[in-house]
């Protein structure tokens, strides 16, 4: 009987009796090696012990002997908190740097280009149709001016920028080709408001406006894509770690020292659950991250070809010019329904029509095609090849950061860190995202509570994602400025204070309108009046009811 109580005992011992240092032992050890340790990250070595003591007073690691004082627990709980941190923020610059190499790319390549097309059209048209461009020339610098700062991010209206370029360029050709005249204001505003009707320059202005809307509205919104996706990765990793995160971080981490196990390295499914449920919210961001990527590359995938950026830009001048002439080799039969339509016009101008002055020219795209898709292509090639790549960033995170930390080798998860001790780590491996951490064993999660932040960048994906896709139908969509919205994602595209207003991530809608100093109507003023009586009347019937009742 007492042979039988005394083998329960060891066996109970045995299992209570922490295990110290990496060979394991009964006797208490030198706290030689956590005092260099700790003294190395740069903590002060008062009250830190010279060997174990009792380690009841431990609130995050194992309550065994230890070499840990509280002092030295909160203190390198600070740290581990300080280093996951500053991980996170790290891995976050590192794709922040990428996507802003590639913004910077796409940019400066899409400026260049339409310089270069403002450019081409100044020198070609300069030779080809000398006077009339030169006097005309505001008309067409214009157009680009409109053009860069849509691209830029300003409220700017494609359409109504294409019309009004035609409507006007009308004008001045008319104007040119009947000097004999004399034109007054109103006359020529008739003049441009026939244009629909006579459509003197051919099909150039709707296969145009079809050509630059697509290709400006796809160039901006994937530049914003790339822009949004920065500043998300941006804002997410400056989101705070919670605190059952921290001090799973602490027990991973730190813990192993304070045990006398430095060597002691995570297992691995160990290191990855307590990843997983700190960055649970982040895990959510996944699909729609996905999903913007796969529009971007799409989006990108039109930039090139016979009908991509190049295209457009480089063939402008050539189209506008084969418009022109287009109206001056019908200029007779178009002022004669012009006459028609907006009244005859008496003579006392010019001596002579300005017709015979006015040389055309066939204007030619300068054989650069080539260079430039081939620029293109790389720039497409690139980009797509780092959109892929960063598409499983949110939940290929905790393996990242645990990559370099936990035990590898023979024997590993026999030998790793489980939390406890040396040991095999049990518990399965979580899921990804916030929902899969409902019975995480290592960080405890309330999976009702989500992280409004990480919800505010979700949305923005979301509505980017659907601004890109409408954009590979050449549909765009009003956005109202960022710098006042509860997400704060600008697009940043505006440094250079081009714009009127910045692109926002939120479809407008309607809104009231507030006059700082409203115009009176007696009839709204009066019958405002009245509608308050009703509040009077409530405020005054209990103090009637009590007078009555005395």
């Amino acid at each position: 009987m007492m042979d039988s109580f005394i083998v329960a005992a060891l066996a109970v011992c045995s299992l209570t009796a922490p295990a110290y240092g990496d060979k394991g032992t009964s006797k208490a050890r030198s706290c030689s090696d956590i005092r260099q340790f700790y003294s190395g990250k740069g903590f002060a070595l008062d009250g830190v012990p010279q060997s174990e003591i009792s380690g009841e007073h431990l609130r995050i690691c194992p309550q065994g002997y230890t070499c840990c004082t509280s002092g030295m627990e909160d203190s390198l709980a600070t740290l581990s908190r300080r280093e996951m941190e500053g991980l996170l923020k790290e891995a976050g610059r590192s794709l922040q740097t990428s996507l802003t190499g590639q913004y910077k790319a796409f940019d400066g390549y899409f400026l260049e280009m339409l310089n270069r097309s403002a450019n081409s059209l100044q020198e070609t048209f300069t030779a080809d149709w000398g006077l009339v461009y030169s006097q005309n020339s505001q008309v067409f610098s214009d157009l680009y001016t409109d053009l860069r700062h849509y691209y830029r991010g300003s409220n700017v209206n494609l359409e109504e920028v294409l019309n009004e370029f035609w409507a006007r360029l009308l004008e001045k050709l008319f104007f040119q080709a009947n000097k004999q005249y004399n034109i007054g204001e109103d006359y020529l505003e008739c003049v441009s408001k026939q244009i629909e009707t006579l459509r003197p320059f051919g099909e150039t202005p709707r296969v145009m406006k079809t050509m630059v809307t697509r290709t400006f509205v796809a160039a901006r919104s994937f530049v914003q894509g790339l822009v949004i996706s920065g500043e998300v990765v941006r804002k997410v990793s400056q989101v705070q770690l919670s605190q059952e995160c921290l001090r799973a971080m602490m027990r991973m981490t730190y813990c192993p020292h304070c045990r006398g196990m430095a060597s002691a390295r995570p297992c691995a499914n160990y290191c990855s659950n307590v990843m997983k449920g700190c960055l649970a919210n982040q895990a959510d961001l996944n699909t729609e991250w996905r999903h913007l990527a796969e529009t971007m590359m799409q989006v990108a995938g039109s930039f090139h070809g016979t009908s991509g950026v190049d295209s457009m830009f480089l063939s402008l001048p050539s189209r506008i010019s084969d418009a022109m002439a287009t109206m001056m080799e019908n200029i007779e039969t178009t002022n004669s329904k012009l006459f028609q339509a907006c009244g005859n016009i008496r003579e006392g101008g010019a001596s002579s029509t300005g017709v015979d002055d006015m040389k055309r020219g066939k204007v030619t795209v300068e054989d650069r095609l080539e260079t430039s898709s081939n620029t293109m292509y790389k720039l497409v090639s690139d980009v797509t090849a780092r959109l892929r790549d960063m598409q499983p960033y949110w939940v290929s995170l905790p393996s990242i950061l645990c990559s370099d930390r936990v035990a590898t080798g023979t024997g590993a998860e026999d030998k790793c860190w489980n939390g406890m001790n040396r040991a095999r780590y049990l518990p399965e491996v979580m899921g990804d995202g916030l929902a899969s951490q409902i019975n995480n064993p290592e960080v405890e999660i309330d999976i009702t509570k989500p992280d409004m932040t990480i919800r505010q960048q979700i949305m923005q994906l979301k509505i980017m994602t659907h601004r890109l896709r409408n954009a590979l139908n050449g549909q765009d969509v009003d956005f109202q400025d960022t710098s006042d919205d509860v997400s704060g994602s600008g697009s940043g595209m505006c440094a250079d204070n081009m714009c009127s207003r910045g692109p926002r991530l939120v479809p407008v809608t309607d809104r009231p309108i507030f006059y700082p100093n409203p115009p009176e109507n007696k009839k709204v003023k009066s019958s405002s009046t009245g509608q308050n009586l009703p509040c009077i009347t409530i405020y005054l019937l209990p103090l009637l009811i009590l007078l009555l009742r005395r």
